[in-house]
């Protein structure tokens, strides 16, 4: 990986993209984001593959062996959102790709005009192990915190941190023993790669985040708090229409908006598109092509300060007139 959010290699060329449309919002979004990176003339080979509920209605699963050889087959995938099945014994589509590709390392920029900050979240174990049991009286879930994937977020966190100023190991071994093993292992990376940091009890970053966010810089976690600090990192720079992410192992990788499917306003036309955009950004940063990545980002800026926006962020624009002005600043 040649830079700190895990890009796969520099230059051009063709490239091979899974796209995962997937539910409600998600195809509105995804899109946008394709007609962006058109306008950008980025060299794109697109593989739709339909994954979600609608294949889990009509198939009884919401992915099959053979979609998971064909994203394998791809660079990257380009994910929307999926509305989870309501059964009990649903295994989500999402922790799957993750595990079954290794994307160890999920990072998630909140930037507005007064913020920008990133939380680096392990993102194939802790309480998203997978492993579960489940009765009529009683069910438990297993956490699973290992050196190994400790030792990988927190090298992860720290390339991004030697480039800012300093990072925040977020943990709660005051109460979970099994987070003294993450605590320790991320502060021994920190040190020994003299990277500033601090250490601070998830509910501490919590409340420091909704009313001090301005204090931090990169946060580094375990894959539940960082989920849930995600969602309040969103609500404080606006929205979680406007946020992106990236699931990055050392091989393949997946990006997608950390909205879910919000099938309440599917087919209105109203759903920000902006997180999905940014996600396609953080895409074309990880196969090097940093210009187009910061000429989309511009142009989001840009849009955003004209007061184009979707109702999420108190504007009346649909999401086709947001993806308009954001390609018409790419091509002005």
């Amino acid at each position: 990986m040649e830079d700190s959010r895990g890009s796969k290699k520099a230059g051009g060329g063709h490239k091979r993209i899974t796209v995962i449309i997937g539910d409600g919002i998600g195809p509105e979004v995804i899109e946008s984001a394709l007609a962006v990176l058109d306008a950008t003339g980025a060299d794109l080979e697109i593989v739709p593959l339909e994954i979600g509920y609608k294949k889990w209605m009509r198939t009884g699963l919401a992915m099959l062996e053979e979609d998971l050889d064909t994203i394998k087959s791809t660079d990257c995938i380009l994910f929307g959102a999926i509305t989870t099945p309501p059964d009990p014994n649903y295994s989500s589509v999402l922790l799957r790709l993750r595990k079954e590709l290794d994307l160890y390392a999920n990072i998630r920029p909140f930037i507005n005009e007064k913020l920008d900050f990133i939380i680096v979240r392990e993102n194939t174990e802790g309480l998203y192990s997978g492993v579960e049991e489940l009765a009529k009286d009683e069910s438990r879930t297993v956490r699973i915190i290992t050196r190994r994937n400790s030792k990988r977020i927190a090298e992860i966190a720290c390339n991004l941190a030697l480039s800012r100023r300093r990072l925040t190991i977020v943990h709660k071994s005051n109460v979970l023993k099994s987070d003294h093993l993450f605590l320790s292992t991320c502060r021994e990376v920190a040190k020994m790669r003299g990277v500033p940091h601090e250490e601070m009890l998830v509910d501490t970053a919590a409340y420091n985040l909704v009313v001090r966010p301005e204090r931090f810089d990169v946060l580094v976690t375990t894959n539940l708090f960082g989920d849930i600090i995600s969602d309040v990192a969103a609500g404080i720079v606006g929205s979680l229409g406007l946020c992106a992410s990236a699931n990055i192992g050392d091989r393949f990788a997946l990006f997608e908006p950390i909205h879910g499917s919000a099938p309440d306003i599917a087919g209105l036309g109203i759903s920000n598109p902006i997180g999905a955009i940014r996600s396609a950004a953080m895409m074309m940063k990880w196969f090097g092509e940093n210009e187009i990545a910061i000429r989309i980002e511009e142009a989001v800026k840009q849009s955003l300060n004209r007061g184009i926006m979707t109702p999420d962020l108190g504007g009346n624009c649909s999401t086709s007139e947001v993806t308009k002005a954001i390609i018409n600043h790419l091509r002005a």
